[in-house]
């Protein structure tokens, strides 16, 4: 799970016959995309399993899980079917561990506060699509302190599949009343990308834990490292808010 920071480019965002992106809303994935976080999942679920006397590939789990709701997390650890309590209860724990291993070193993806404060200012319905649950979700956001805050936050403890089933965005692009294919999803990994082009929306793959090789779509428009270089290559500049 290394930075991979000499893959981050940029690509301007221009549609196939190079008339401007029409946009409605950025939908922002949470974890490595919001907050600089996924390190410190990792951290956890070798935490958790150290507890339980198992042995991981780290790496491999982490591919396996990113993007997914916490049951779907949990069942593919330990590779069978698991009853819902026992899902939500592990869940907890290791989600607990993640919290407090985070919490003292809790940072935000480097310029993102700033991005969204400026997408909002020029008119851009701003929305959150991701697979932390409840409580991860209020941990980021109230230490993020956004302003203004998101539009609406879907959850992957809200019954909805996770990524790359494309369920997360289209429910957030429903409730900020968003067209798919006005929307960018920012996204830090694979699943997430998958999700958004599933959902048939632009993206931006943010670097901060996969390579943009890793995050490469057609759909996606940019690959950078940070929000301070997508602010630098003028991308707010290079696509228009729709009109309803």
């Amino acid at each position: 799970m290394q930075r991979d920071a000499a893959a981050a480019t940029t690509v301007e965002a221009t549609a196939p016959r190079g008339s401007p992106i029409a946009v409605e809303a950025f939908i922002f994935d949470m974890d490595g995309t919001m907050i600089d976080s996924m390190p410190w999942h990792a951290k956890a679920w070798v935490e958790f399993t150290r507890r339980r006397g198992m042995a991981i590939d780290v790496p491999d789990l982490m591919a396996r899980t990113t993007g997914r709701n916490g049951t779907e997390c949990i069942r593919e650890l330990l590779q069978r079917e698991v009853e819902q309590a026992e899902a939500d209860a592990l869940t907890r724990e290791k989600e607990d561990i993640y919290r407090e291993l985070f919490g003292p070193a809790f940072t935000e993806v480097a310029g993102f506060r700033a991005f969204a404060a400026q997408a909002s200012t020029r008119g851009y319905k701003l929305a959150v699509g991701t697979a932390g649950d409840i409580h991860n979700v209020a941990f980021a956001m109230s230490r993020l302190g956004m302003e203004p805050e998101p539009l609406t936050i879907v959850r992957g403890d809200e019954g909805l599949p996770g990524k790359p089933q494309p369920a997360i965005f289209l429910e957030a692009a429903r409730r900020i009343g968003a067209a798919p294919e006005r929307c960018i999803v920012f996204e830090d990994a694979p699943f997430g990308i998958e999700a958004a082009r599933r959902a048939g929306m632009h993206a931006v793959a943010v670097c901060s834990t996969h390579s943009a090789q890793e995050l490469a779509g057609p759909h996606v428009l940019a690959a950078v490292r940070d929000y301070h270089e997508l602010m630098n290559t003028d991308f707010l500049e290079r696509i228009h808010v729709a009109i309803a």
